[in-house]
């Protein structure tokens, strides 16, 4: 018996089929729900407009960063929904970029939430994470001073393969790690949804839906901002290989919170 699917049908009906399907597929692809009905939007920006939006972000690490300057020009909105990131050569530089929430939105615990088409290009990497202001101020106590939270951290070098990254207790002789890696083929082509849920007792990682990992290492419950960026550097690969310019891509950033965490 044929299946219904593969059955002969009228060409109406086929071709209204096919823009179902097509359009199932969008709604798959544009998000993954919190996980838990008590979650609520507190915090999102859709890179709607051409312009950055100066009241949610601010260009953060200007000028010299590892292998590369910082500069505003690198990211831009693209005028049809998307933050771009990229990284191009001026002469003997490299040029990226990076922004954050500094100052302007630091939340305790929350899910939080990318939708992201990642390079392609190896020498740099993008990324998607959380960091403390008192990141290290007190050693051993990451609960007070926080955790740089590594949402992900994408490299071209490693197609497929995305890292989640911990680091606390400073970047010194006391620093502490803890990361993992998920190796998912698919994900170095087209959209992506990448989501973190932290809560006071563990974080839970997510691509597109499904958990990939769960550790209750590190649990920061100090406030975080939200940074995005484009690093260059050797653990990206050789720089040099790269054909640029070439850009990470954002749809939106979101933030979910319970009641009792948004009045933190």
């Amino acid at each position: 018996m044929n299946s219904p699917l593969l059955s002969p049908l009228p060409e109406g009906r086929r071709v209204a089929r096919v823009l179902l399907m097509l359009a199932l597929s969008v709604c798959w692809t544009v998000r993954a729900d919190p996980p838990g009905k008590d979650y609520k939007l507190v915090w999102a920006d859709e890179f709607d407009g051409e312009q950055l939006d100066l009241t949610k972000w601010d260009y953060r690490g200007l000028g010299a960063r590892r292998k590369a300057i910082n500069t505003k020009d690198a990211v831009r909105l693209d005028g049809q929904g998307h933050l771009v990131i990229t990284t191009s050569k001026a002469g003997d530089e490299y040029h990226t970029g990076m922004i954050a929430t500094n100052g302007k939105f630091e939340p305790v615990f929350g899910y939080f939430e990318c939708r992201v088409k990642f390079q392609s290009q190896q020498g740099h990497w993008s990324a998607f994470w959380l960091q403390a202001p008192t990141m290290g101020k007190v050693i051993g106590d990451p609960k007070t001073s926080g955790t740089e939270i590594d949402i992900f951290e994408y490299l071209a070098r490693e197609p497929g393969l995305l890292q989640m990254n911990l680091h606390w207790d400073g970047y010194g002789k006391d620093h502490k790690h803890a990361g993992s890696k998920h190796k998912e083929p698919a994900m170095a082509e087209g959209w992506h949804v990448i989501g973190l849920e932290w809560t006071p007792e563990e974080y839970r990682f997510f691509l597109d839906g499904k958990e990939v990992w769960k550790t209750t290492s590190g649990v920061s419950h100090a406030k975080e901002f939200i940074i995005l960026s484009m690093e260059v550097d050797k653990w990206g690969g050789d720089i040099a290989t790269a054909k640029l310019p070439d850009s990470c891509e954002f749809d939106y950033v979101r933030v979910y919170q319970k009641a009792a965490d948004a009045k933190k």
